[in-house]
């Protein structure tokens, strides 16, 4: 395990730099490494390192794709938690409703110009986590009146169902204001273009609080794999557990999404591999599931940004290029096994 670890941490780094080295202008990784220390330490540069090379690294390429790392991390550990409380391999942010609340509330930003004076350019991303984190609550809550004893099938059904209105009332939003109907889809399909370093800085501690906070829960976790009957009996809160993640999921999941838009498959793609490379014990299941997905996103990113001369295309439809085909063999291979 040890030694596997090790492993998928350095082919990360390797990818990263690879990443950041990578465009119109390519940049080795001993020299991406220079620059870095030059930023950090104040340690001489090589002559050989241009500064439009050091801009080009430090202010572009590597603010962006840390935090394509970070958000993949959010967005795959989120999915993983989701997964385990839910006992369901396609339960996301997308099938909870989370996604379609954050693309409400950016929708009333686009649309209406709705603006908030005291956080100013913050507006988008604050309105993106509020409807976000505001759509599992009313599904949890939803599916608790529902259901009393918060029975995973129907949180997920409660989820389909607020995101189904949700998506609604976008659709009917952009319908009533078509000149701003292009800048809600462009977001809605991701991108971590123009994105710099306050970004990283916002979403990084985010990331680390909440996956640690997950992996604070892995004991929970490991138990209700086993079924809330047998969870219960050895001792878990199961409903109290169920909130407390849920909720922390979609903060996660809408702390990302608010900044970058909406991208999918990220979540349900990364926390599968992590389970079949390193089993189902969630203190590996987490923080290895914010590796992979960091790593996943890097890449899809990178090919976002490269795979069409001259023209940069969304994120997010790299993703579901690469992630819907992927999963789907994952999923029904698994059906096959069973």
């Amino acid at each position: 395990m040890k030694r596997k670890i090790i492993i998928t941490i350095a082919v990360s780094i390797l990818v990263i730099l690879f990443a950041v080295g990578l465009g119109s202008v390519y940049v080795s990784p001993v020299d991406i490494l220079s620059i870095i220390g030059h930023k950090v330490s104040g340690s001489s540069l090589p002559e050989r390192i241009a500064d439009t090379k050091v801009s080009i690294i430090w202010n572009l390429r590597l603010p962006r794709t840390l935090l394509a790392f970070v958000v993949g991390g959010m967005l795959s550990v989120s999915g993983a938690i989701m997964q385990s409380v839910l006992k369901n391999p396609l339960a996301s942010s997308y099938t909870l409703g989370v996604s379609a609340g954050a693309s409400l509330g950016a929708g009333f930003v686009f649309l209406f110009g709705f603006f908030l004076p005291f956080i100013g350019v913050l507006s988008l991303p604050v309105m993106g986590f509020v409807f976000g984190l505001g759509t599992i609550l009313v599904v949890i809550a939803f599916a608790s009146r529902i259901g009393g004893g918060l029975e995973n099938n129907t949180i997920i059904l409660s989820g389909m169902v607020i995101s189904l209105f949700a998506n609604a009332i976008v659709t009917l939003m952009s319908a009533l204001e078509r000149e701003h109907m292009q800048r809600l889809i462009y977001w809605q399909m991701g991108s971590f273009s123009l994105k710099d370093w306050s970004t990283v800085l916002i979403l990084l501690p985010v990331c680390l609080i909440g996956t640690l906070w997950m992996l604070h829960y892995n004991r929970e976790l490991d138990m209700l794999t086993f079924g809330e009957d047998q969870a219960r009996a050895m001792g878990v809160d199961t409903k109290k557990v169920k909130w407390v993640l849920l909720i922390t999921a979609a903060a996660m999941t809408g702390s990302a999404i608010s900044f970058v838009g909406v991208i999918g498959f990220v979540d349900l793609v990364a926390p599968h591999i992590v389970r079949k490379v390193f089993g189902s014990a969630h203190r590996y299941v987490v923080p290895m599931s914010a590796v992979w997905g960091g790593t996943f996103m890097v890449i899809c990113d990178l090919a976002s940004r490269t795979i069409v001369p001259q023209q940069e295309i969304p994120v997010g439809a790299v993703t579901a290029l690469i992630g819907a085909p992927f999963f789907a063999y994952i999923y029904f291979s698994k059906r096959e096994r069973r």
